[in-house]
């Protein structure tokens, strides 16, 4: 684990209060959970800006890869999280990456190849900064997934990833998260 992936680790797993009861709510179902995205980069961006541990997160990512699985398993999974971590100040989104291929177009007007595994998923996703997912393996150890490094994330720079989506959604990312954390650097298109 190098230095940036010690120093996520401390924030998610030491400094908020928020991630650890994720991971500690995960079924047994088999399957391999991530964390990802808007719960782990803004832990890092409020521990990093001096705002509370909760302060503009709007919701948990928990990702997971399961050909075989449904679209109906993937909604139980997500109540039953939320059930779980009902005390946390955020809602949690669960999506089994396997399957975004059959919705992703009516939500976001594009059609796209099915994800090969959680990795695959993240490697789209509309940041550098928020392309991160975190799992907890068995040992308590903590597996870091972030293709484009740590370094935009600790660093507070929005840069944008384009292989998926378009500059509208990028802006829009932007934007939000400058008004909540204006010391954020955006970069352009």
């Amino acid at each position: 684990m190098n230095k940036r992936e010690k120093q996520l680790v401390e924030v998610i797993d030491e400094w908020t209060p928020y991630v650890r009861p994720l991971f500690d709510a995960s079924p047994s179902s088999g399957n391999e959970y991530w964390i990802g995205a808007g719960v782990i980069t803004q832990s890092v961006w409020n521990n990093q800006f001096g705002y509370s541990a909760d302060y503009g997160i709007r919701d948990a990512d928990i990702l997971y890869f399961d050909a075989s699985g449904t679209l109906e398993e993937e909604k139980n999974l997500e109540k039953q999280w939320n059930d779980d971590c009902m005390d946390l100040p955020f809602s949690i989104d669960v999506t089994n990456e396997a399957l975004v291929h059959l919705w992703y177009e009516k939500k976001f007007n594009q059609t796209i190849k099915p994800y090969t595994s959680v990795q695959d998923a993240i490697n789209t996703w509309p940041t550098t900064a928020s392309s991160v997912g975190v799992k907890r393996k068995q040992n308590g150890e903590y597996e870091v997934y972030a293709p484009f490094g740590l370094e935009d994330l600790f660093l507070g720079i929005i840069r944008p990833n384009k292989r998926l989506i378009p500059e509208e959604v990028y802006w829009n990312k932007a934007e939000r998260w400058k008004k909540r954390w204006p010391e954020l650097t955006v970069l352009s298109w």
